[in-house]
């Protein structure tokens, strides 16, 4: 079964591009029967994707109107995508999805996600050209991402390879990348909370695997992490894009489950 659940969902709040009803509309349209809000938490420091601070409360409302509006549709939520270097959780949204995008350095914040030369900048103007250095601090930054923030949701987990199609960064089988996220993985396992299988950057083009890698995935399962799918949606055309696909790689790794948040707890879809 492929869940009809999304709970990574971006508007013109944040750096999404369709309104909260146009994404909402496109998410019965295509059948789903659950929709999560996830606006770009504000940072102070990066004004250029995040909710502004004194656009919450508007989000707030208008997810809460369509809610009400659609009721008999489907089931929204507002939640938060909540960004390590944020601050605290405000008690307002339904759920959080925790995320990493920054590395912190040389008393700066070194953005993961915005260009691959910005992050070859990056890597040779505060890692000394190490890739694997860049990469392992992005991880030991992820390690610590459910503590810092509380989260319910891992957020793509290794965003740091989001420019690293055909190993353009760095090797994700070299030792060292393989231990700075395994460690990772085990320093989040014991929180219970699912890793999004996050499918965005397979719609943009970017990566022909999902969040986290196939490889990443199967030591996850090993360990008996659970999982949870998602589009990472900035438009309507992008909900649920490659759920199928994800569905039968998963199976094929040996998950039999997704898990789907709800007010009351996760709940487990057979796949």
């Amino acid at each position: 079964m492929i869940p009809k659940a999304n709970f990574h969902t971006h508007t013109t709040f944040c750096d999404g591009k369709e309104s909260v009803e146009a994404m909402v509309l496109a998410a019965i349209d295509k059948g789903f029967t659950a929709l999560g809000f996830s606006g770009h938490s504000y940072t102070d420091f990066d004004l250029d994707f995040c909710m502004q601070k004194e656009g919450i409360s508007d989000y707030l409302k208008e997810v809460e109107a369509m809610k009400d509006k659609y009721k008999d549709q489907i089931t929204i939520y507002a939640g938060v995508e909540q960004d390590i270097f944020a601050g605290n959780v405000p008690e307002d949204f339904a759920y959080s999805i925790g995320s990493v995008h920054y590395i912190q350095k040389d008393g700066q914040y070194l953005c993961v996600d915005w260009s691959e030369e910005i992050s070859v900048n990056h890597i040779q103007n505060h890692f000394a050209g190490d890739a694997y250095a860049f990469a392992e601090a992005y991880f030991a930054t992820v390690a610590s991402v459910l503590e810092v923030t509380g989260a319910d949701i891992i957020g793509h987990f290794d965003l740091v390879a989001k420019f690293n199609e055909h190993q353009a960064l760095f090797d994700t089988t070299h030792p060292r990348y393989k231990k700075a996220a395994c460690d990772a993985i085990n320093a989040l396992l014991p929180y219970g909370k699912p890793f999004e299988i996050n499918t965005g950057a397979i719609y943009r083009g970017l990566r022909t695997e999902p969040y986290p890698s196939i490889d990443l995935l199967e030591e996850i399962y090993k360990k008996g992490g659970n999982i949870l799918l998602s589009s990472d949606s900035h438009n309507g055309d992008s909900i649920g894009f490659y759920f199928a696909e994800v569905v039968e790689m998963v199976k094929q790794i040996g998950f039999t489950h997704a898990l789907v948040w709800s007010p009351e707890g996760f709940v487990a879809i057979e796949l």
